[in-house]
């Protein structure tokens, strides 16, 4: 009896188990803090641009050059979409091909445009002499998707964030839907369950291997 009650525990402990792990993944953000960093307080406009997340800005200090990516993510993004240079510093836009036609369109900041073209390996730039200035950007024809973008240059003002190691599954991209969480705890309750009616029903018969 002592072996059938420890058997039956197991399998429902595993089950409960699976569905604790599951549940943390659908319900947990969790992320390695590395501590506060300075970042240039960028706009709403920026914030909220396609592919910006948790104050991410590619600090390019210190670099002649920049590139930036038109048409990245499910192509209608600008990556890195905020980056921090130099004043002097040249911003080379290079197109990817995807998503349609794309532009370099300036909102605030110094004045830059570019043509509209859905031509991969297609390039624009401009050289940014404005210290102290966050300049503003977008792709007119999907301005309204969130295509925008941002260019802080020298000195200009900063606000405290905290970074890290990104370990959430959806700031990485993957999207966690809570009814494919539900769907992998029933299956591993179900495998569970099946393998210890099985265990019990076979496992202590005379003719079965270890069979009391």
């Amino acid at each position: 009896m002592k072996r059938r009650e420890f058997i039956t525990a197991a399998g429902v402990g595993g089950a409960a188990t699976a569905v604790g792990a599951n549940g943390a993944v659908g319900t947990a953000a969790a992320q390695e803090e590395e501590g506060p960093q300075e970042v240039p307080d960028w706009p709403e406009f920026v914030t909220e641009a396609n592919e910006y997340s948790s104050g991410a800005t590619e600090d390019l200090r210190g670099e002649s050059e920049a590139t930036v990516e038109v048409g990245a993510g499910d192509g209608l993004a600008f990556a890195p979409p905020a980056i921090w240079i130099d004043a002097g510093t040249t911003v080379t836009w290079e197109w990817t091909g995807e998503g349609g036609g794309h532009n370099v369109s300036s909102q605030e900041g110094e004045d830059f445009s570019s043509d509209v073209t859905d031509e991969a390996g297609f390039t624009f730039e401009h050289t940014f002499e404005q210290d102290g200035q966050i300049n503003t950007y977008q792709c007119d024809p999907h301005a309204g998707q969130g295509m925008h973008g941002g260019v802080a240059v020298g000195e200009v003002p900063t606000t405290e964030v905290e970074t890290g190691v990104i370990t959430d599954p959806e700031e990485l991209g993957v999207k966690i839907q809570e009814h494919y969480v539900g769907i992998g705890a029933v299956l591993m309750i179900s495998v569970s369950l099946v393998f210890t009616f099985f265990v019990l029903k076979y496992g202590e018969s005379p003719h079965a291997k270890g069979g009391d």
